[in-house]
């Protein structure tokens, strides 16, 4: 039977909500909470997580010393979590992502401005011997890599830069691409990247003005252009932006963004050829929308709110992309990530 969970980080309560998804109707079914090793930490940190391309593992990390990442074990049958090591990462890390061999777990520090690497050991568990550590620019902020574990891209907040590096998949090292960095606007505050599905488009969510710009993969060199920049802000808008995170439909059509100060979410459709964005609505969500995730299928989004402590699910409409609220589910305290998980 398929079989699909979803995974909620929470940050106050330092616990992860599990639930089962109905495919068709996008209802959820509680099923476990389970508490993070590391419990006793001071106030709230937030729960970066990343899932293994073959989906056996689980990973979520603190952002209080010692910096703990704990490596989970995922049930294909019911969703639970077995918790099957806890490693001490060099800083707060705000991101995870892994590596698409499985065999490395890439992570960036906005407190402490450091790209990390680390080996996955063959159980699973993380290896507590960075492969690398590199400085950056203050706050870098995220770090993803492609499909074919070539080039990986941060976005350093502080700096108004992308980091732009080549991948040895053999090694688990970055090096500098040539340019290795590329400017945004000023005081964008680049947060958030995305990749569009074929592989060929990057998208990034810039934090402090609220704004998204595409930019074209160089076929080869992995380098980055510049193609559109498009505001997630209503008109007139008054205040101080605060853009949280970034998603695309795995078909590629669809693109959606959420606003914190707003509290909204916000859609766009992909055209097919250029990747430039064209708006399509705007819905209020969650209050303080720091986390979201979109299911495999294209089918549903699941958001979760940090100052409401709940979690809505959308249907996604096939044609047009309009978001339609389904249901609303309590979870933990300053839930901030989301992760969906599918067995077949």
């Amino acid at each position: 039977m398929s079989r699909t969970f979803v995974y909620v980080s929470n940050a106050e309560s330092k616990e992860i909500s599990i639930f089962k998804m109905d495919r068709e109707s996008g209802a959820l079914t509680d099923v476990a909470s389970i508490a993070i090793p590391g419990t006793d930490l001071p106030s709230p940190t937030s729960l970066p997580m990343t899932v293994s391309p073959d989906r056996r593992f689980l990973y979520a990390g603190l952002r209080s010393p010692p910096f703990p990442a704990s490596t989970f074990a995922i049930d294909p049958d019911t969703g639970r979590l077995t918790p099957l090591s806890l490693t001490p990462l060099v800083s707060a890390m705000a991101y995870f992502t892994m590596a698409c061999n499985g065999r490395f777990l890439l992570c960036a520090s906005y407190t402490d401005a450091k790209l990390a690497v680390y080996r996955i050991d063959p159980d699973g568990s993380i290896n507590p011997l960075a492969t690398q550590i590199l400085q950056t620019e203050p706050h870098a902020h995220c770090i993803i890599i492609d499909q074919p574990n070539r080039f990986a891209y941060a976005a350093i907040l502080g700096a108004d830069v992308i980091m732009q590096m080549i991948f040895d998949e053999q090694t688990g090292t970055l090096s500098p691409n040539t340019p290795p960095t590329v400017p945004t606007r000023h005081k964008a505050g680049p947060r958030h990247l995305t990749f569009h599905p074929n592989g060929h488009f990057l998208y990034l969510l810039n934090q402090t003005d609220a704004t998204i710009s595409t930019f074209r993969i160089e076929p080869g060199a992995g380098t980055l252009a510049e193609i559109e920049m498009v505001t997630t802000l209503p008109a007139h808008f008054l205040g101080e932006a605060n853009a949280a995170d970034i998603h695309v439909t795995p078909d590629g059509r669809f693109l959606y963004a959420s606003e914190r100060q707003t509290s909204t979410l916000v859609g766009f459709s992909i055209d097919p050829t250029t990747a430039m964005l064209n708006p399509i609505g705007r819905w209020p969500t969650e209050t303080t929308p720091r986390g979201f995730a979109i299911d495999s299928r294209g089918r549903f989004l699941l958001v979760v709110g940090l100052d409401s402590n709940s979690l809505s699910t959308y249907a996604i409409d096939q044609v047009s992309g309009v978001l339609t609220l389904r249901s609303q589910q309590a979870v933990g305290k300053m839930p901030n990530w989301v992760e969906i998980v599918d067995f077949l």
